[in-house]
């Protein structure tokens, strides 16, 4: 019997962090869509640990900023300690971000803040869920039409929803990955870790920040992600399984050094697992009207913290582009800049990752002597702290929504998110594009700019936003709705043009043409 075929505009495969943001970026712009999972709940076991104040920021504009708070501890930073727990160097990461209003490195545990993104996509009236199925197939049955079949779990009763837009955020061994084709370039880099995940009421008198042991023998993290929470991750020898380390007793030897006169039998373990750390690429990241994000599209290793982080950004990247071209405001090649600037952006993070995970766990005994020789020269030097604290992440690459002229220093970065009359400047855009300006507006252009969902933010001398302007050599930046800049520049009209090339031919009017060339 064939099953019954629903249609709905967007499927989103996956209900991990990366596929519940896309579904409420979606959802808060009133686009219907489907979300699919395997589970009929949260994935109750921790995984990603940290995110930082670029991540924090799209956590915000969803929604749950508040409560992330609630649920997270700001981090301390980073200290590298060699196998003897002799500090090499230290490099704080403390405090709020000027530029985007949030703390620079936090610590939670993942599904607290997966139960936050879940109560938030149900929230939205025009997201639905279902849980407990498994996806069987996605077909691009036409140019703009996707068919995915699905099945219940417990009953095996099939199921098919037609679609415009899918999206896979499955997760490492993705279904809509392998349904487009597309495979993964290995980057070279494969270790297999411990991680274990402790509670315990007892002070462990630590420093705050993340440790870091630099040692080819037996490389460690530690790190405290909650109040009574602590992770420790381990890299196993080749003769080494999770399975030799299944409680408190067989770990003590490898805890030691952080528990000073606390026993083993105040630690509650809460898991062990074994993971193997790969840095990966897509090869292509979509197929007509499929596309991955996630680590459907990208794995990397934990040494910069950035794994989940790179699949929000996926998301804060894609879904404000499909439904700008779902409700008929924008032109459908705006799609193609997403593989582009996303590509190249975890690309940049992934080497970055593997960089740091070579210079802190290889080079066998001639390596632990140059950590031990060469760190704690560079940690004097201040513009290699500069670099190792700052979290600003590398600027989106040209794209067919990033206008970068050769003389534009400001393209493809984060506009800042400043407080204006006590409110941040992204609370004032809510989820529009806006146009960032020292000069005044025509109420001709003001007008036509309002019309395309475009605020204007006229900075006063000396403010936040003027001098990142003045910083960037310009008089005006145009900002799209995830905060990227597309543009920036001294002409102010070039940049409405800009804006206006992008809108469906549809909304643009003679007066709207007239007044934004």
């Amino acid at each position: 019997m064939s099953p019954d075929v629903s249609t709905v505009p967007v499927v989103v495969v996956g209900a991990g962090p990366t596929g519940t943001s896309a579904a409420i970026e979606l959802g808060l712009r009133g686009i219907e869509c489907l979300v699919l999972d395997r589970w009929e709940d949260v994935y109750p076991k921790p995984r990603a640990v940290h995110l930082d104040d670029e991540v924090y920021r799209i956590v915000d504009r969803l929604g749950v900023g508040e409560q992330f708070a609630a649920i997270s501890r700001p981090g301390g930073g980073l200290r590298l300690v060699d196998r003897t727990m002799r500090m090499l160097g230290e490099f704080a990461r403390v405090g709020v971000s000027e530029t985007n209003g949030h703390h620079r490195a936090n610590m939670f545990d993942q599904p607290d803040l997966e139960r936050l993104l879940r109560a938030r996509m149900h929230e939205q009236a025009s997201v639905s869920f279902r849980g407990g199925v498994v996806v069987d197939g996605v077909d691009q049955v036409s140019p703009d039409l996707v068919r995915v079949r699905f099945h219940d779990a417990e009953t095996l009763t099939a199921h098919a929803v037609e679609t415009q837009f899918v999206l896979g955020c499955d997760g490492a061994n993705s279904a809509v990955r392998a349904a487009i084709g597309s495979s993964m370039i290995d980057l070279g880099f494969e270790q297999r870790w411990l991680v274990v995940d402790v509670a315990t009421t007892a002070d462990l008198r630590q420093w705050e920040g993340v440790h870091q042991v630099c040692d080819t023998t037996r490389a460690a993290t530690y790190m405290r992600i909650g109040e009574t929470r602590y992770r420790w991750e381990f890299q196993l020898h080749d003769d080494e399984t999770a399975a030799d380390f299944t409680d408190a007793h067989l770990l003590e030897p490898l805890l030691r050094p952080w528990l000073g006169d606390i026993g083993v039998r105040e630690l509650q373990v809460l898991r062990t697992a074994e993971y193997t750390f790969r840095a990966a690429i897509a090869d292509r990241w979509r197929s007509g009207r499929i596309f991955l994000l996630g680590d459907a599209a990208h794995l990397t290793p934990p040494f910069i913290g950035q794994g989940m982080g790179a699949g929000l950004r996926d998301a804060a990247n894609l879904a404000w582009k499909i439904a700008g071209f779902l409700t008929g405001r924008l032109r459908a090649d705006v799609l193609d800049s997403y593989e582009p600037e996303r590509a190249a952006h975890a690309r940049a993070m992934i080497v970055m990752a593997r960089r740091v995970g070579v210079v802190m766990t290889r080079g066998g005994r001639l390596g632990d002597v140059l950590r031990r020789t060469v760190v704690p020269l560079l940690g004097g030097i201040p513009v290699v702290g500069q670099q190792v604290t700052d979290s600003t992440t590398p600027a989106l690459t040209r794209s067919p929504l990033i206008d970068a002229a050769r003389t534009d220093r400001l393209a493809g970065q984060l506009c800042p998110n400043p407080l204006l009359d006590g409110r941040r400047l992204d609370d004032v855009l809510d989820a529009g594009w806006a146009l960032v300006t020292t000069q005044a507006v025509a109420p001709s252009a003001r007008s036509a700019l309002d019309t395309l969902d475009c605020v204007v933010v006229e900075t006063t001398p000396g403010d936040e936003l003027a001098t990142w302007l003045g910083r960037g050599r310009a008089l005006a930046a145009l900002v799209r709705p995830d905060r990227t800049v597309l543009a920036a520049g001294t002409d102010v009209t070039r940049l409405c043009a800009l804006l206006a090339a992008l809108v469906s031919p549809a909304l643009l009017s003679p007066a709207h043409a007239e007044a934004t060339s």
